[in-house]
């Protein structure tokens, strides 16, 4: 059952996937009614799911699980996953690639590999206070307060 996400309880479980692009606004649009369509009918053994979904900054898929109803299964993980290799698919997109870091420089998103960010800390190119996205948040507390924080404030901060 789809919900709002911001109706989610803090407690909720999170599930963020970041995006090596900025969705165009056409893209975002169609995001909107696959993921609608997607999480009205996600289920857990038979059990519907109440899920929200966020998409910041055009750039990050956002799921949201209220498990106090219903908590996810490994199948309905699984299913949630496959949902995400097919938006890969569809827009020529990297979503489930955990090797990646995104960060801010200034006004926009950054993305780059691992490697290219670890780079980027040693020439100083990015600072400690640099902002840079936890994608490893599990609650929807933890991202409201946590997912968009200086480097200092994320595990980011075993680079420096």
């Amino acid at each position: 059952m789809l919900i709002d996400f911001n109706a989610l309880p803090d407690d909720s479980r999170i599930w963020v996937y970041q995006c090596n692009r900025t969705f165009t606004e056409d893209e975002v649009a169609e995001l909107k009614v696959r993921i609608s369509a997607f999480l009205e009918e996600w289920t857990a053994h038979g059990a519907q799911l109440q899920a929200g979904f966020q998409l910041p900054y055009n750039r990050f898929i956002v799921f949201g699980l209220d498990q106090n109803e219903s908590t996810a299964s490994g199948c309905s993980i699984d299913a949630s996953v496959h949902f995400i290799q097919g938006l890969e698919k569809t827009y020529d997109v990297e979503l489930l690639d955990r090797m990646n870091v995104s960060f801010k420089q200034g006004k926009f998103i950054a993305y780059k590999d691992l490697k290219e960010f670890k780079k980027m800390v040693k020439n100083k190119s990015v600072s400690p206070n640099t902002i840079v996205f936890n994608n490893l948040v599990h609650t929807k507390q933890e991202f409201n307060e946590f997912w968009e924080v200086p480097m200092t404030e994320s595990w980011h901060k075993r680079l420096l």
